[in-house]
């Protein structure tokens, strides 16, 4: 296919991208920026929330885990289910009677200035190395098969594509997001389920046949019985719920849209519409993955992991197909990556700086602080690609995952410690240090494990060993609070 028309169609994406942006931020203010107004659609949250939470990794990363694993990342959706209940019926209505901008305001209401800051700048930490991960696989993916052929740096495609994330982002923020996220999901689905059935159609298989080809080769397991593998099937269902809870419950980014909605009621209607959802975009995900291995074998090729899905895609299917799988790629990846920009900068400008609680600023000030971070997190965010290019991992999803269990984990142990106990503790630097010390302790656990535990590995329950060791250390330090608890 020819690179030079695969580029047309990128750019033409990017400039309907941009006219949605200078619609929906024209008089857009900073109340525009961080919460959208509180205005907006729970219906467009909800079905742009699935772009958002499923990101580039999932559309390349997840088919090519089948050959390895089946359909057993659907334990990690069955806990990612049960997380999503936790917040629309725990974590929001807290958000939502306490009036929240940014969620982390309820560390400070509850432990202080110190644990507000301890807890922002966690999320900041996560979300930065999360969404650059995410960002990295389909930059590298249009690199390969588009610009490479053109004779375009891998440098220069990491820019231009930063800088239009930028440039959409950068007036309208949540409230343009809203919007675009909406666009860029229908077309990752659109994609997802065009390529689904022109690959069965091409195997010759209606969805029976289908399911009982990928049955024979044993890629539709589900459950994994070894309770000393990474993949047992009660660690991966409470894994996921508790990565669920922590990677969007107390993730500014993924709340940030939610608390823009109206009411709690929306917002809860948003959560769980788009838990049910997002079981069977997953599971479609997987199906994919089985043919595209099944297709692959018919065809002779030797490929797997995070090269699979683009190699077919771009190589072995019509133009037509092609370009829509990059343009799905394209819309995979934008929501994940704009709004964690977007939400980097209002965590840093609310919890970091203080910009909403000084009085001096004007609107203006405030206005002109809040572009220089989201330019700022932008050059942050090239360095970090640089970094994950180096790297040059073959699976960003097991990366993702990984890291997640240690830059959340504290977050986790904060907001727990919080809501499940009546006690407090001083206000200093000590919370920041446990925290600090919590992921660290709990890669020397997960280092030793299979020595001193019979074989044992820890995998997915990295983050909730984590959060407990952040816990204990807040308990230790605590003492049973004399004032009434209102939050």
């Amino acid at each position: 296919m020819s690179p030079t028309l695969l580029f047309s169609f990128v750019i033409a994406y990017f400039v309907l991208l941009l006219v949605v942006a200078w619609y929906t931020s024209r008089n857009a203010n900073n109340e525009s920026f961080f919460i959208g107004n509180k205005s907006s659609n729970w219906m467009l949250v909800a079905f742009g929330m699935i772009g958002t939470s499923l990101s580039g990794v999932t559309f390349v990363s997840v088919p090519g885990t089948v050959s390895t694993n089946a359909f057993m990342y659907m334990q990690v959706v069955a806990g990612y289910f049960l997380g999503y209940i936790v917040i629309a019926y725990v974590l929001l209505p807290l958000y939502y009677r306490l009036n929240l901008t940014s969620i982390y305001h309820y560390l400070q209401q509850r432990f202080g200035f110190t644990a507000y800051k301890t807890g922002a700048l966690f999320f900041i930490i996560s979300r930065t190395i999360g969404a650059t991960a995410r960002l990295y696989l389909v930059i590298n993916v249009m690199q390969l098969f588009i610009l490479d052929n053109l004779g375009v740096p891998f440098v220069v495609t990491a820019f231009v594509i930063l800088l239009m994330i930028l440039l959409y982002t950068f007036e309208g923020g949540v409230k343009t997001i809203v919007y675009t996220d909406t666009l860029q999901t229908s077309f990752m689905l659109l994609g997802l389920v065009v390529c689904v059935i022109y690959i069965m159609n091409s195997l010759g298989y209606g969805l029976g046949e289908a399911m009982q080809a990928l049955s024979a080769k044993g890629y539709t397991d589900m459950m994994n019985t070894d309770v000393n593998s990474k993949g047992f099937f009660l660690k991966q269902v409470i894994g996921g719920a508790f990565i669920t809870i922590a990677m969007t419950g107390l993730d500014q980014e993924m709340m940030q849209k939610n608390i823009s909605v109206k009411t709690l009621k929306d917002s809860q209607k948003n959560i769980m519409t788009f838990s049910v959802v997002i079981v069977f975009v997953n599971f479609l995900f997987l199906l994919l993955g089985g043919l595209l291995y099944i297709y692959a074998a018919n065809k002779g090729m030797d490929v797997k992991g995070d090269d699979l899905f683009p190699t077919i895609a771009l190589s072995y299917l019509p133009p037509a197909i092609g370009i829509i799988f990059i343009i799905a790629l394209i819309s995979a990846l934008f929501p994940s990556a704009d709004g964690a920009l977007t939400a980097l900068t209002s965590s840093f400008c609310i919890d970091i700086l203080g910009i909403r609680r000084n009085p001096n600023l004007t609107e203006k000030q405030q206005k002109r602080i809040r572009m220089t971070v989201h330019l700022t997190f932008s050059v942050i965010f090239m360095i970090c690609i640089f970094i994950f290019k180096w790297i040059d991992n073959k699976s960003i999803i097991g990366i993702i995952l990984d890291l997640a269990g240690y830059t959340y984990g504290p977050l986790l142990g904060l907001f727990a410690f919080g809501l499940l106990t009546k006690r407090n503790f001083r206000d200093n630097f000590i919370v920041t240090i446990i925290c600090l010390l919590s992921p660290f302790i709990s890669y020397l656990i997960s280092k030793f494990a299979a020595d001193y535990l019979g074989g044992y590995q820890i995998g997915i329950e990295l983050l909730l060993i984590n959060g407990l060791i952040t816990f204990l250390g807040l308990l230790m330090i605590s003492k049973k609070s004399t004032a009434l608890q209102t939050i």
